[in-house]
């Protein structure tokens, strides 16, 4: 990923005219230096849950561990850990630790703290590209394009029209609508009100960053995509089990691989699929497309969720 190659002419799906720099950009992802390697991270976006978004911390800390390697070096991989619950009303310091730097490849680990202690532990690989003639990916699935569907919140606008939906999903829907989140997404085959009974633990997407962030360098593209990752990931676990109701559910580490470059702000297909769940855990599994058909950004995540349980009505 030595350097930011626009997908084939079409494949782009540009931004629309007059859209503003993308606030993730100017503001989410733009970490306040405080020393050397140490930098200060504001909150921008309030998840329901009323806990930080796992895919901020993680943008950030990518942002910081990239500022600390030279410009040739790109991330190829990153792992972490969410080891407390953020406070939405601090701000986050991110501190770098250079672990190792090398001809080829180069560590850095990056422990974000609030109130004194760890919230979140990181680390990251970045890579001087290297030529190989081993070179293998499977294909993009068969989809439709993003513009032949509705977005996110004229498909919940219909959603909510339906005067058979059942209240549960009515007012989980309406929180859906109230979000604010820099991100714009196309759901793949969206379920039916009557479908949601009976889903298979898989979910596509067409995702892109709002606004435009520019050709630029590499390494905030792939800090967008760290935010993006984690956005409806751990969810994929839940669409089996919609008969349940959710009173905790959290991430508990976050891995990602970037295998080629890509535009955060160019719509990308996001495919998640849940393996499995189970002891009141979820693995999800996620792999980013480029329109033209290049795998970007592969995913994997395990995550806490806690359901209430079900009280069963006496027959007598």
């Amino acid at each position: 990923m030595s350097s930011l190659q626009a997908p084939e002419d079409g494949q782009g799906g540009g931004n629309p005219p007059g859209d503003l720099r993308s606030v993730l950009i100017t503001s989410v992802l733009n970490l306040e230096p405080l020393d050397k390697d140490l930098f200060r991270g504001r909150n921008y976006w309030l998840p329901p849950s009323k806990r930080l978004y796992g895919g901020q911390i993680v943008g950030q800390a990518l942002v910081a561990a990239a500022k600390s390697v030279s410009e040739d070096f790109q991330v190829h991989s990153l792992h972490c850990y969410f080891v407390r619950a953020g406070d939405l009303k601090v701000p986050v310091l991110y501190h770098v630790d250079r672990t190792r730097t090398g001809a080829s490849f180069s560590v850095r680990s990056v422990k974000a703290v609030q109130h004194g202690k760890p919230i979140f532990i990181f680390q990251a690989s970045f890579h001087l590209a290297q030529p190989s003639p081993i070179q293998h990916q499977l294909s993009m699935p068969t989809v439709p394009p993003p513009e032949e569907l509705l977005d996110y919140d004229t498909l919940i606008d219909q959603y909510l029209r339906d005067p058979n939906l059942q209240e549960k999903y009515r007012v989980g829907l309406n929180q859906v609508a109230a979000r604010d989140v820099p991100i714009e997404i196309k759901l793949i085959n969206p379920p039916t009100p009557s479908q949601l009974q009976n889903m298979e633990p898989k979910q596509m997407f067409w995702v892109r960053a709002q606004g435009d962030i520019g050709e630029g360098d590499i390494k905030m593209h792939c800090c967008v995509a760290a935010y993006i990752s984690d956005y409806a990931f751990l969810r994929t676990a839940l669409l089996p089990h919609w008969n349940h109701k959710v009173h905790f559910m959290v991430s508990l580490d976050h891995s990602m691989w970037f295998h080629a470059p890509f535009r955060a702000d160019h719509w990308m297909l996001y495919e998640c699929e849940s393996p499995w769940a189970g002891g009141s855990r979820g693995l999800v599994r996620g792999q980013l497309w480029r329109r033209d058909g290049v795998l970007a950004v592969s995913c994997a995540q395990e995550g806490v969720i806690r359901v209430k349980p079900q009280v069963l009505e006496s027959k007598l």
